[in-house]
């Protein structure tokens, strides 16, 4: 096992109150497998990455029953030991701004062997070697390492980062939206260096892939896990996730995205907005939105359940899964949900 979280809780405290960012989050990966999470904008994602690899603000109460990086305790781990040992050779970010990751006014070959060598004995030369062997692996020249950033293209950018992440060889990449703003012939082109990248190294490499596209995660992932306003919904391999959904939001979001299969089918939306996460809100989170609601789940928080082996759902419904299937394909079902009303 690369990464065990347990219970995991990071709350951000303002002056209105105390915001709920992940709230009791459970996650695991394993040895060279890809986790994908996906969600709406603000479900947490981006600060479960934070907390992670421990860039979140110090105002910010963090908690868990485990957070191990292979078997070591990186929540109690002093700060310089966590930045010395584990960032970068353990686990590394791909960012999801790959402009705003970049120094400006830095060449890009420069930024990448500067990182080798703030955790490595190499020279000059076996850095600049190190680099130039993974540009080439994501497709880049070896004389862009003497470009600068506004030299380079979008996809470019991202792939530059992506091997960036990989310059210590670590065993786990984060990789927060790696898509996000490029064409679909550049995100395909990225998706497939990934997966060529995974192939061809010479250690195993898990990934957690962040991001809100289901298409996305569809096609990268080995299992995936659905957020919603910082709890983990629903969790399971791939296949199982789409085949045979059980909560709701996730019977959801796969009406709201296009299916080749069925080009004439009409895309539906989840009518109103997730909750205000500095709300102490009981029972379900979703309750408000979901079209199945019945007044128990908005008086208890639902259970992890383990519906099967290795697939797990937060909902106390999980009996009438059945009939949630038949009836979340038809747009008048959600549309009276009081969400919608």
């Amino acid at each position: 096992m690369i990464l065990e979280i347990e219970n995991l809780k990071t709350y951000y405290k303002i002056e209105k109150g105390v915001v709920k960012a992940n709230d009791g989050i459970s996650l695991s990966i394993k040895e060279n497998e890809v986790v994908g999470l996906a969600g709406e904008s603000g479900c947490g994602k981006s600060t479960l990455i934070r907390t992670i690899i421990r860039l979140v603000p110090q105002s910010a109460q963090v908690t868990a029953d485990k957070m191990n990086f292979m078997d070591q305790d990186i929540l109690a781990m002093p700060e310089k030991d966590f930045r010395e040992k584990i960032l970068w050779q353990g686990i590394a970010l791909v960012p999801q701004s790959a402009m705003n990751a970049l120094n400006p006014v830095y060449r890009v070959g420069d930024q990448c062997t500067e990182a080798i060598s703030a955790h490595t004995d190499y020279d000059k030369a076996e850095c600049e070697q190190i680099v130039k062997r993974l540009f080439d692996t994501v497709g880049l020249q070896a004389g862009m390492m003497k470009a600068y950033p506004h030299e380079f293209s979008g996809g470019m950018r991202q792939r530059a980062m992506i091997a960036m992440s990989l310059l210590l060889s670590p065993a786990l990449v984060i990789m927060d939206e790696p898509t996000t703003g490029l064409d679909v012939l550049v995100q395909e082109r990225i998706l497939r260096n990934i997966k060529e990248i995974r192939q061809k190294s010479e250690s195993a490499v898990s990934i957690l892939l962040i991001t809100h596209d289901i298409s996305v995660i569809a096609e990268m992932s080995d299992r995936i896990g659905i957020m919603y306003a910082g709890r983990l919904m629903e969790s399971a391999e791939s296949m199982e996730l789409f085949n045979e959904p059980y909560h709701p939001y996730t019977l959801g979001l796969k009406n709201a995205f296009p299916s080749i299969k069925a080009l004439d089918r009409e895309l539906i939306s989840i009518p109103g907005s997730p909750p205000n996460l500095i709300e102490d809100i009981p029972g379900c989170l979703f309750a408000f939105r979901c079209p199945f609601v019945i007044p128990e789940c908005e008086k208890t928080r639902p259970p992890d359940l383990e519906i099967k082996p290795g697939h797990m759902v937060h909902c106390i419904r999980t009996d009438h899964v059945e009939e949630f299937r038949k009836l979340a394909g038809d747009k008048k079902t959600w549309q009276s949900s009081r969400s919608a009303t």
